[in-house]
C-alpha cells in the first residue's frame, strides 16, 4: 500500500514481472515468446520488455534463452541425447538459433561442449558441475 492507502502500482508491476520470470523458469521448454508472455500478463509486449529489462537487466527473450541453454548444458553433460534432441527438448525450434545462442553464452558449440563435458565432469558431483559450468550472460548479446 502507498501512503494514500491505495495499492502501489510499482509493487503490482514487480509482482507481475516476478510471475513472468517464474513462468519462464517453469515453462522454458514450452513454445514461449515475448508475445505469449505479455498476453499471459495482460500487458503489451513492448511494456513487458521495457519493464523486465529495467528490473532484471535483460530482455525476457534473453532470460528465456539463458534458461534453455542452462538446461541444455545439463542434458548435454548427461551424454544420452544428440544436440538436435537437446535443442528441441529445451523448447528451441531452430537448431541454428540454438547453436548460435549456446556458443554466445558458453563460448563453444553444443557438440564441443558435449565432448568436453564428458571428460571434465568425470568424478565430480553433478551439483558442483552445474554451478561451475553455469553460463555467464554476455550483456552485449541482448
Amino acid at each position: 500500500m502507498s501512503v494514500t492507502g491505495k495499492p502501489d502500482p510499482r509493487l503490482r508491476d514487480l509482482a507481475l514481472l516476478r510471475r513472468v520470470r517464474d513462468r519462464i523458469d517453469r515453462d522454458y521448454a514450452e513454445p514461449l515468446d515475448v508475445q505469449a508472455l505479455a498476453r499471459g500478463a495482460h500487458v503489451s509486449a513492448g511494456h513487458l520488455s521495457r519493464e523486465f529489462r529495467a528490473v532484471y537487466g535483460e530482455s525476457p527473450y534473453s532470460y528465456l534463452m539463458t534458461r534453455r541453454i542452462e538446461r541444455a548444458m545439463t542434458l548435454l553433460r548427461r551424454g544420452d541425447m544428440s544436440v538436435t534432441e537437446v535443442c528441441f527438448a529445451v523448447g528451441c525450434s531452430s537448431l541454428g538459433t540454438f547453436s548460435t545462442r549456446f556458443s554466445e553464452l558458453v563460448g563453444m558449440s553444443p557438440s564441443t561442449y558435449r565432448r568436453r563435458a564428458a571428460d571434465q565432469a568425470a568424478g565430480i558431483p553433478s551439483c558442483v558441475v552445474k554451478q561451475v559450468t553455469r553460463p555467464i550472460r554476455n550483456r552485449s548479446t541482448r
